[in-house]
């Protein structure tokens, strides 16, 4: 029998969300601060194939913006950054709020890597894979 997934109203997944990210230590929640977080049901197929995701897969999470190992300091200033959370693909991987928040922590952290430059193999070598 599959585990049973975790499901929530949209209220109740921004509920959770934010106090997933209440969680996340200040050295990364920082970063945070010039950024937007946007939950919407699912990734589009264009945002699916701009980051390259095969055919049968999803994303969890998606970091919109130009990250700081880009920018230079005579740019004119950006719109806030943008971090969406997918909140169908998150709850399909919890069968509990506290898996699903502590998986939208992740999520978070691991998008705010990419804002920071970090890519995905370092991200695993700092143990968020």
């Amino acid at each position: 029998m599959a585990p049973k997934r975790i499901r929530l109203s949209p209220k109740e997944f921004h509920t959770l969300v934010e106090q997933a990210v209440a969680r996340i230590p200040w050295e990364i929640r920082r970063h945070l601060e010039n950024m937007v977080i946007t939950v919407e049901r699912r990734p589009t197929r264009e945002m699916l194939e701009e980051v390259g995701v095969p055919p049968g897969e999803t994303l969890l999470g998606l970091y919109d913006g130009i990250p700081l190992t880009e920018r230079h300091v005579t740019d004119p200033p950006l719109y806030p950054d943008t971090i969406y959370l997918f909140q169908e693909p998150l709850e399909e991987l919890c069968s509990t709020r506290e898996e699903l928040m502590e998986e939208i922590e992740l999520t978070v952290v691991h998008e705010v890597a990419h804002a920071l430059g970090l890519s995905d193999e370092r991200l695993e070598e700092l143990g968020y894979g």
